[in-house]
Parts: C-alpha cells; structure tokens; sequence
C-alpha cells in the first residue's frame, strides 16, 4: 500500500471534472461533473488516479474493487 508521504491528494470540484473515470477502488465510475480526488504518486506522477473522495477515505478498510 502507498504511504500518505509518497502521494499528493488533490481534489477536483465538480466544476473541473469535465471528464468520466473509473475509480480503482469500487471500479465505479466517476462522473462528468463530480466532485472527487486526483490522488498523483510522487515518483511516478504519470501513474495519477482518480478516485471518488469517500473510496480514497476508506481504502484501508476496502478489498480492491469492492
């Protein structure tokens, strides 16, 4: 699992998401227009992912896709 310091967090207010994505933690998607977080690793920022803000908050208690 990635530690808190190896990531950057940002949020995306439904304004700015003008595009749908999956989030890899409920393998749900992402709405256009939906509020979420970009969660970016500090190594590999191309590896960025978008994740709806409450997966991100619970993705320790969460099997993958579930």
């Amino acid at each position: 699992m990635t530690s808190e310091d190896d990531v950057e967090v940002r949020p995306v207010q439904p304004y700015q998401a003008v595009k749908a994505y999956v989030c890899p933690g409920c393998n749900q998607e992402i709405g256009v227009g939906v509020g979420h977080v970009v969660v970016v690793p500090l190594h590999a920022p191309d590896l960025r992912r978008h994740w709806h803000r409450p997966c991100w908050d619970h993705r320790q208690r969460r099997r993958p896709g579930r």
